[in-house]
């Protein structure tokens, strides 16, 4: 058993598509968190009746990925294309019976290695972080993935604030004594921030690119807590929503 496998402990957390290679075979659930902003699409078009299809390249296999499923497929994010897009506030316009294949090469990415294992996954982030956190109970073996941002030119992981304090809301709201410290350290990031995470978070290094990018509104949006009461469960190769238990 490697050292980093963080065995024995209920909720495990550790950082992208290597944490789905690596943990994912030996968790019951997995939940993939990438803020800014591919759980962020997918919770909103998700709570507006739509199918979300992750898919993790941006390149012509994703049309014909999408027309295999007779969906449709999102661009990258372009501010002033109409149509659907990696921005969160193009999904506003989503709509009952959508269909959408939604390329991105972080939380897309591995939520579509993680549907090879055969476990519960969930796409969360901070707009559905407690709904999420409530549909994960139930499961004895929960890993936390935040996915994180690429460097420019492609030089690798850059682990992302609003990713690991996200992730650490969800480990914070399932509440479990023995959660591993990766998991823990996360989770006191979540809570020693308290009323002071939306600013601190809109002052990180992905909101700023966001904003000198024009997306000042889909900050806001990343940024919104508990906004929705739906998680996003992978059911067979898209995301759909299962509304939190009642009572």
């Amino acid at each position: 058993m490697s050292p980093f496998a963080q065995h024995g402990f209920s909720v495990r957390l550790e950082w992208g598509l290597a944490a789905i290679e690596r943990l994912g075979p030996d968790a019951d659930c997995i939940v993939v968190v990438d803020v800014m902003s591919f759980s962020t699409c997918v919770s909103i078009a998700v709570d507006r009746g739509a199918i979300v299809h992750p898919y993790p390249w941006k390149d012509e296999s994703a049309q014909r990925y999408a027309e295999a499923r007779g969906a449709e497929v999102a661009s990258g994010r372009q501010r002033f294309a109409r149509g659907w897009s990696l921005s969160p506030q193009s999904m506003l316009a989503a709509h009952q019976g959508l269909r959408l294949v939604l390329p991105s090469p972080n939380g897309s990415a591995c939520a579509y290695r993680a549907k090879a294992l055969g476990k519960a996954v969930y796409c969360a982030g901070l707009r559905n972080l407690r709904a999420t956190a409530a549909a994960c109970a139930p499961h004895a073996r929960v890993l936390v993935v935040p996915c994180g941002e690429r460097w420019p030119g492609d030089a690798g992981l850059r682990p992302s604030l609003e990713d690991h304090v996200a992730a650490g809301g969800i480990v914070s709201a399932l509440g479990r004594a023995d959660a591993s410290p990766e998991a823990c350290a996360a989770a006191l990031a979540y809570e020693g921030l308290g009323a002071q995470r939306a600013r601190v978070l809109a002052a990180c290094g992905s909101a700023v690119e966001l904003r000198e990018r024009g997306f000042v509104d889909d900050v806001a949006l990343c940024l919104q807590e508990d906004a929705s009461r739906i998680a996003c469960r992978l059911e067979g190769d898209r995301f759909v929503a299962e509304p939190q238990p009642q009572g």
